[in-house]
């Protein structure tokens, strides 16, 4: 039998509520028709947001929102989707299917999406594409409150106070779509960027996110923090408060990624220890950052990242569309996992996509709405949010699966807040259920308060709009609880949330 013993007496660090965030590019059907109807639409809808979406959204209280892109951010000029709608430039969407962009979810659509949600806001200034005096004048449009020419066009248009602009991104992916650059030349160009992204208030300063590798390009990373670093103060905190990281799990590789749907049980744990893959990635990434900023003043973000599939058959292939099936739910378990492991370093992270688009928490047909696998368990796990991470080791963990692609047959995180402990777990394996036991160090009573499980017996299983709850969070009742020891039976390709006080 396995044994995870916690110790609820060490603590190891917060976990950040972003890290929990989530990402909303002009791609597809995630802002229109996902998130964004129009105020003329028979959806209902409040100012345009279609509110079955953005109800379900604040049920899994979403920390951040990620926005415009993405490779589109890089091309997307701010001033083209401002004033009134039916005078806003059209364009094509030339990364992502070819459509035609209205413009009509711009810059005061967004942070009224985020006001209905509670969340934060991360905007992705384009770098490639767009001048400095462009990114300049759209943080002073968004946040200056003064006599300017950026803050009389914000009036103009109908907002007179500014926003409040938690995070910006300084380009986005600037090694590939946004403008193939070396790490050296991105570097200088984020060192001048960033200079322009003023805090007009100093009670609520912007914080900036440095575009960081794709997946294990450690070079990257070294470049970019060795000319960042060079001629910069002691510390980069305020120059640099985030680098990112983006990577999505291809269980068949770019090219041929493989069916969202329809697997073997080698393609299933491909795709978990391709997933497993993050905990390497953080670490090596955190390596390189640690020379430089031992102090972790520097967060990590995480802010592209899930499965990439191939479409699903018969939609446009630009739009990404892909189902979601038990597999999504134990990628995303073991990655929130990862994640929390490392609060240490990763302080922010946003799956891609939020609505219609990749590992989606949303799928929307019409006036339809289901929830995905994905969705379940963000709503499991939004406990660890701004909790604190406690102690934990796990042993007598079997490998499951089949020669390069052996994976650990469980993985879990731990945290507490207000009292309760809350404790998340994967059982990776496809076909065997697998027995725990949970030893809490401190020698006192404990009552288990909630607990819950995302599964399937079919791995394959996933919701439709005629059946939309094939897989749903569902009470679990699988252990017993004797003082300070606990017995757990997970079920096969399972993820499980026990909360105990």
């Amino acid at each position: 039998m396995a044994k995870l013993v916690i110790n609820d007496s060490k603590e190891l660090g917060r976990i950040e509520p972003e890290i929990y965030g989530h990402f909303s590019e002009h791609l597809g059907r995630c802002i229109y028709e996902g998130l964004f109807v129009g105020e003329n639409s028979d959806i209902p809808n409040v100012n345009g947001m279609r509110q079955d979406v953005v109800n379900a959204l604040k049920e899994i209280q979403i920390p951040v929102l990620r926005w415009p892109g993405g490779c589109f951010a890089d091309e997307y000029h701010w001033k083209d989707g401002i004033g009134e709608k039916s005078k806003r430039k059209k364009m094509i969407n030339t990364h992502w299917g070819g459509v035609v962009e209205d413009n009509s979810f711009g810059t005061h659509e967004f942070f009224e999406l985020c006001k209905q949600l509670g969340c934060k806001t991360y905007i992705n200034g384009n770098l490639g594409s767009g001048t400095v005096q462009e990114m300049s004048e759209w943080v002073e449009y968004m946040t200056f409150d003064g006599v300017s020419p950026m803050a009389e066009l914000r009036e103009k248009n109908g907002h007179k106070k500014p926003w409040k602009v938690d995070y910006f991104g300084v380009g986005n992916e600037n090694w590939g779509c946004g403008g193939n650059m070396t790490p050296e030349f991105y570097a200088n160009m984020y060192r001048r960027y960033q200079t322009y992204v003023r805090d007009y208030d100093s009670k609520k300063p912007i914080k900036k996110v440095c575009c960081g590798a794709n997946v294990d390009d450690y070079y990257w990373t070294k470049g970019v923090m060795e000319t960042c670093y060079d001629h910069t103060p002691e510390h980069l905190h305020g120059f640099m408060d985030f680098i990112s990281l983006h990577y999505y799990v291809h269980p068949e590789g770019w090219e041929i990624k493989g069916s969202a749907t329809d697997f073997t049980e080698e393609v299933w744990y491909k795709t978990l220890k391709k997933a497993l893959f993050m905990d390497t990635l953080i670490k090596r990434h955190s390596d390189i950052i640690d020379q430089y900023d031992p102090e972790k003043k520097i967060g990590l973000s995480v802010d592209e990242w899930g499965t990439w599939f191939t479409c699903e058959p018969g939609t446009n292939p630009g739009f990404l569309y892909q189902q979601n099936t038990v597999r999504d739910a134990l990628v995303v378990g073991i990655t929130l996992n990862i994640f929390n492991k490392h609060c240490d370093r990763v302080k922010m992270a946003c799956i891609a996509q939020m609505v219609n688009v990749l590992q989606a928490v949303i799928l929307t047909e019409g006036e339809k709405m289901i929830k995905t696998p994905t969705y379940h368990v963000f709503h499991m796990y939004r406990h660890h949010q701004g909790a604190t991470l406690l102690d934990s080791e796990l042993s007598g963990v079997n490998e499951v699966g089949e020669g390069e692609w052996k994976v650990p047959d469980i993985t879990e995180s731990v945290s507490k807040k207000d009292g309760i402990i809350t404790i998340t777990l994967n059982n990776l394996s496809a076909t065997e259920k697998r027995d725990l036991e949970i030893l809490f160090a401190t020698d006192k009573n404990y009552e288990v308060v909630e607990a819950n499980i995302v599964t399937n017996k079919d791995m394959h299983a996933y919701n439709t709009f005629e059946n939309p709850e094939v897989v749903k969070e569902e009470e679990f009742n699988l252990y017993e609880i004797d003082k300070n020891k606990m017995t757990v039976s997970l079920p096969a390709c399972s993820v499980v949330e026990i909360r105990v006080k």
